[in-house]
């Protein structure tokens, strides 16, 4: 059979089950697994032969789910995390250590732009936050001699701009370092960016790959790609021995295709224990199969939604990459052909009186620091999330007091506009 689509693969990627075996993904919710010998327990350990023999490292459950957004990102191999913050910083501690410098999009997620210029620079590592609209030599500028990774978002949160992953991806393989990429608004349904030139590709599966906001997980997928002996030196944890692991040379071992998460997993997974539970995977798997009929929906929505809004005299400006007049219009053509995700941020006039009189006259849509939802939500940064910053303090961030983001979800989107006109009006 010819390789299947990424419809039938958010449905049947994964796991499948052999005669009598349960059809759905089974949950197996057990911390710990038995067997006949201490031998072969011990081959477990040295990694001679693959299983399981503690849920804080694997669990099959995780596994199987893993397997199925690894195949829906076109990688080699993938694993869960307990969020995705724990995925992002997974990606990157597991290629940088202290004295390592990382180049990374300005324009990323909140949490993730402090993970990396606060917690992780208390760890010995530097960054350098470049715009994603640099140009070629901009970017070339930011590399340093111990750079060991690039970093960006497909579509940034909130910001909403559309990296431009072919020029990062060069500019990372020309320095001989690998370009991570965080696809969590688009999902492997509208942009698969290893196609584009990324190397690994992160996700926060609590939005839209579960979609209905009842569990919290990540993902790290390796598109096997990069050749990590071929820049040894800069990588001694994939391609020197692992004392603490009887020795093992991950990239010798278990070559291009599997270094970088096996490494993750014996590693970083054994040690920091940011697992996620089998029964939160079994609630991500009954997202991901539904996920290419939902993201049409969110797309639908959220370019409805943003139309309407830009042709509104209560708003300053929309960004929707969807939109013709958007800075992103083109580039997002390119990465995000059948459109990117159902979220829309734009700023009222009045700044943040008139975006609090608008957030309570809301009906439909509700107040929530959550996005990517089957339920519509909103959020104004200035009176929620960044409301201990003055309206000044905010547009140097480039947050205006009046911003809005609107998480587009599933309802009919007719009913979505009518909240919108009788918030705004």
């Amino acid at each position: 059979m010819s390789e299947q689509k990424i419809n039938t693969k958010c449905v049947q990627a994964g796991y499948t089950p052999k005669n009598g075996e349960p059809r759905q993904i089974p949950i197996i919710q057990s911390t710990t697994f038995k067997y006949d010998t201490s031998e072969d327990m011990g081959k477990l350990f040295d990694l001679e032969e693959s299983g399981y023999f503690y849920s804080r490292l694997q669990n099959p459950t995780c596994d199987m789910v893993a397997a199925k957004i690894t195949a829906l990102e076109g990688g080699s191999a993938g694993m869960l995390t307990s969020s995705g913050q724990a995925a992002n910083f997974f990606a990157l501690f597991n290629i940088c250590e202290t004295g390592s410098h990382i180049v990374s999009s300005s324009s990323i997620y909140g949490g993730t732009f402090n993970l990396i210029s606060v917690t992780m620079a208390k760890m010995g590592i530097d960054v350098t936050f470049v715009s994603p609209d640099c140009t070629k030599e901009e970017l070339d500028a930011a590399f340093q001699d111990n750079t060991r990774a690039v970093f960006g978002e497909t579509i940034a949160n909130p910001a909403l701009t559309v990296l431009d992953i072919e020029k990062f991806a060069r500019a990372a393989h020309d320095h001989g370092v690998p370009l991570i990429v965080d696809n969590t608004f688009p999902t492997p349904v509208n942009c698969r960016p290893i196609e584009w030139g990324a190397d690994i590709v992160t996700h926060s599966t609590t939005k839209y790959m579960d979609g209905h906001g009842a569990c919290i997980g990540g993902a790290v997928v390796d598109s096997g790609k990069f050749d990590w002996m071929a820049h040894a030196g800069k990588y001694p944890g994939l391609t020197t021995p692992d004392e603490s692991y009887h020795g093992i040379i991950y990239a010798e071992k278990f070559g291009k295709e599997g270094a970088f998460i096996t490494k993750a997993t014996s590693q970083l997974m054994r040690d920091f224990g940011c697992v996620q539970s089998p029964q939160s995977a079994f609630i991500l798997n009954l997202g991901l199969e539904s996920l290419h009929v939902r993201m049409q929906r969110h797309v639908e929505n959220g370019q409805a939604v943003a139309e309407f809004l830009s042709g509104r005299d209560e708003v300053v400006s929309v960004s929707y990459p969807g939109l013709k007049t958007d800075r992103y219009y083109e580039t997002a053509k390119k990465y995000l052909p059948n459109g990117g995700c159902g979220v829309v941020s734009f700023e009222l006039k009045g700044g943040r009186k008139a975006a609090e009189s608008f957030m309570k006259k809301l009906k439909l849509a509700a107040i929530e620091t959550h996005v990517a939802d089957a339920r519509t939500c909103c959020l104004n940064p200035a009176t929620s999330t960044h409301r201990q910053m003055t309206d000044e303090q905010l547009a140097a961030a480039g947050i205006p007091a009046g911003l809005v983001r609107m998480s587009c979800g599933l309802e009919d989107k007719e009913d979505l506009i009518a909240d919108l006109k009788q918030a705004l009006g």
